[in-house]
């Protein structure tokens, strides 16, 4: 196991489906994806916190009616400390990039996985 796969296995608990595979296929590959989860994910000075970036693939996968994503994602939104109103504005964002029909697909797991979640 590569140095970045080993460091996103240490830091996550797990290693992403996408790294498993990719190492499956070719180990420079799974170790090249890694290093992409890697730089993805850096806290960097003057870049978006931990929470921000959650928040904006939150929204994204809501907007693209991924809702097992989303509702996994409620969890580590809640680690990052967001708020319900934080929450509520990038579902809102969803609806208006993705779509009334994607915001009434998604919202129900959502709405119960932050009740769950104490949001």
């Amino acid at each position: 196991m590569g140095k970045n796969i080993q460091e996103i296995k240490e830091v996550k608990g797990f290693l992403p489906r996408s790294i498993v595979y990719a190492e499956r296929i070719n180990e420079d590959f799974g170790e090249g994806l890694a290093g992409f989860y890697k730089a993805i994910w850096a806290e960097r000075e003057g870049g978006l916190s931990m929470k921000q970036k959650h928040l904006m693939v939150f929204a994204i996968a809501c907007s693209n009616n991924n809702v097992e994503s989303a509702v996994k994602i409620l969890e580590r939104l809640h680690k990052f400390g967001a708020t319900r109103a934080e929450i509520s504005d990038a579902m809102m964002m969803a609806a208006w990039t993705g779509g009334i029909q994607n915001f009434t697909d998604f919202s129900a797991a959502v709405l119960k996985e932050m009740e769950r979640l104490g949001f």
